[in-house]
């Protein structure tokens, strides 16, 4: 009961603006008073309308509509979910916690095994800094037209850079027109990762912002098409290089299209030669 009922009062503080140390603090000194000093009023309160402020709470602390959309993620996510939740109701929280953490431990170090083309592992989202007179791909080899943004994010995007993700597009200075996510550098995406970018879809279309993903890896992909993101976020703005997704950011803004430089490389498979699927025209 005290581990339940402090997950219960954490939840309902974060939801209603809760944030640092301080909420904590406050919260736990409003509890000592009530049991101090102010527990005969309380005990007035009806344990009907107690009963109904939990049921309210504990219907926001399920999300279960997010719980739903886990079930188009990957079927490894999939079975660490329905472990811990089963283990949740069955057993008790914290062998839940200690349970599914060790699975995504190990689905972590799986899908790392799998990931044969990573050199340093890293956890960034960062404006590009390319050697621009090396990388024949790098943004300051382009035109980017105003009000479009470029963010890249290098390394496999799991649950241990879903955090820092979301902390660093809270960041973005303004609201840009047009926002691109380069991901030649994600090799992997896992259900954690593919909830980030939704949320970050979510919150540019409501304030006027195109979210356009270049040089999209065929993992990542197959994940987004799997959770029906590919369809919420739209085909045409999923492309296989940065000239791609500037060209549709022009096309957004009403400007004419640039033809793809001469210099630049393929980076994701499916548009090398080699994979059967010829490159663009070149200007």
């Amino acid at each position: 009961m005290p581990a339940t009922g402090a997950i219960a009062r954490t939840a309902t503080n974060v939801k209603n603006g809760g944030r640092t140390p301080v909420a904590g603090m406050t919260h736990a000194v409003t509890l000592l008073l009530i049991t101090l000093f102010f527990g005969r009023w309380v005990g007035l309160v009806p344990l009907a309308t107690l009963a109904a402020i939990l049921v309210v709470v504990a219907f926001h602390m399920s999300e279960w509509r997010t719980f739903g959309a886990e079930f188009r993620a990957p079927k490894s996510d999939v079975a660490v979910l329905l472990a811990t939740f089963l283990l949740t109701v069955l057993v008790d929280l914290t062998v839940a916690i200690e349970v599914g953490m060790v699975l995504a431990a190990f689905l972590f170090m799986r899908r790392m095994a799998e990931v044969t083309n990573i050199n340093v592992f890293t956890h960034e989202f960062t404006d590009p800094k390319d050697d621009f007179e090396t990388d024949p791909n790098a943004v300051r080899r382009r035109a980017v037209p105003d009000g479009v943004q470029v963010y890249e994010i290098s390394g496999p995007f799991f649950f241990g850079a879903a955090e820092m993700f979301k902390d660093r597009v809270g960041r973005i200075a303004g609201k840009p027109k047009v926002l691109i996510l380069r991901m030649r550098h994600v090799p992997a995406i896992d259900s954690t990762g593919l909830h980030a970018l939704r949320d970050l879809v979510r919150r540019s279309r409501q304030e006027g912002t195109l979210v356009i993903l270049a040089d999209v890896h065929a993992q990542p992909i197959v994940a987004l098409e799997r959770s029906g993101f590919l369809d919420e976020i739209g085909e045409e703005n999923l492309t296989g290089n940065i000239d791609d997704a500037l060209n549709r950011a022009r096309e957004y803004l009403g400007l004419a299209p640039v033809p793809r430089p001469a210099f630049a490389t393929p980076t994701v498979a499916r548009e090398t030669p080699a994979m059967g699927v010829p490159r663009p025209p070149e200007a």
